[in-house]
This record gives C-alpha cells, structure tokens and sequence, in this order.
C-alpha cells in the first residue's frame, strides 16, 4: 500500500491518495484542491505513477474537503461517493464558501455515485477499506478502516489530541462524543490515524492523552 498526502486549499485540508503497489489502482480520499496548481498535483501523481483511480470517497460534504471533485470527475470519470446523509451539505456548497470565506464559488459539482453506508466494504486491488458511519461533525461523515494494514482516514471527525468541531450544519456534539467511544476508541491502539487536518496520530495514544476518547 502506498499513501500519498496532499495539503491542500486556504484551510489546509489533507487529501490521501491510496494504491494498491501491485495492480496500481488507486482512491483519492477528500479531494480539498481549490488552486489550480493543487488540482494538477493531484492529477499529475496518478498520471506520473500510473495509477488508475478506482474510487473518489468523502468522509464528509464540508467544501474544504471536496473543492477538487470536479477536476477528477472531468478527468477521470470517477463520480465521489459520500453518505447520503451529507448529500443537502453536498447540494449547497456554493452556499458554504460564501458563508465561512466570503467568496463565490463558480465550479459545478458532479454527480454523486453510490451513496456510503456503515460497514461497507470497498475494494482497491488487494487492499479493502471499510466504510465506518462517525456522525456529529457532519451528518454523514465516515471515517475509512484499512484493517489489514491498520490505517484509518478520519476525516474531521478525530484529530491528533483534538476532535472535529460541530458548529457547522448539521453537527451534533452528543453524536461526535458517541461515535468516538463507540466507533473509534474500540479500535486497536496500533491504528495509524490520518486526520483531515493536522498530523497523523494512533488510536492507543489517543486514548491515553484524548479528553475525548478516554
């Protein structure tokens, strides 16, 4: 397995791209890539590596996590798939860049593929990452279980010694709180957390050191 961190957009996003090293297919996890140049980045890595993009996954509708979708739809063909509980986020994000920076966004987004449910399973070559439903940040964010290689791509809903915020549309504290402990805190503390904000962090430090996750 191969990952592959792009920081991305004013908010500084972190996009994953994950490959199977075998047979080459790769998914771009929260596509954030708002300037030109960060959109040709990504673009340019599965191109330069040969990659084929299998699948675009959301952990969640906020725009700093899927400026870049249209670049890869328009590119590749891939429609993105997130949880149809963010779908209304996913609707209006012209209206959430012009509310959290005051600016017009002009780029269509394309059509959604499949919707996301909890305990799907998506296949990547040799890999399988399982879809984990974590809402409170959003109502449809997801966080993606790599079992066999202990990795999760947590979106915003943990981060290293903080969690995601819930003043946004559609947030919940109480259901943040309830799917650390019941999603999250369970996992073996050997898990490698990549955040969608910030640094990696684990599972067992997290819950060592995390108000929230003790």
């Amino acid at each position: 397995m191969e990952i592959k961190k792009f920081v991305l957009n004013p908010i500084q996003e972190n996009c994953y791209v994950v490959s199977d090293e075998t047979t080459k297919e790769a998914a771009v996890i929260d596509c954030g890539a708002f300037y030109d140049q960060e959109r040709q980045a990504v673009v340019s890595y599965l191109k330069d590596n040969g990659l084929t993009l299998q699948h675009v996954l959301c952990t969640h509708a906020h725009f700093d996590h899927i400026f870049g979708l249209d670049t890869l739809y328009e590119t590749f063909g891939v429609k993105p798939r997130l949880h149809a509980a963010d779908n209304d986020i996913y609707a209006h994000m012209g209206r959430q860049v012009a509310s959290m920076l005051g600016t017009s966004y002009d780029h269509a987004m394309p059509p959604l593929g499949d919707a996301l449910h909890d305990g799907d399973r998506i296949a990547l070559g040799s890999l399988e990452l399982r879809v984990l439903h974590t809402p409170g940040h959003s109502p449809g964010s997801v966080v993606f279980y790599i079992e066999d290689e202990k990795v999760l791509f947590a979106g915003d809903t943990l981060f290293r010694m903080s969690v995601g915020r819930t003043d946004l549309e559609g947030g919940s504290w109480q259901q943040l709180m309830s799917s650390l402990q019941r999603v999250l805190k369970p996992l073996p503390a050997d898990v490698t957390v990549f955040t969608g904000h910030g640094p990696a962090t684990k599972i067992g430090d997290e819950v060592m050191m995390n108000p929230y996750l003790r």
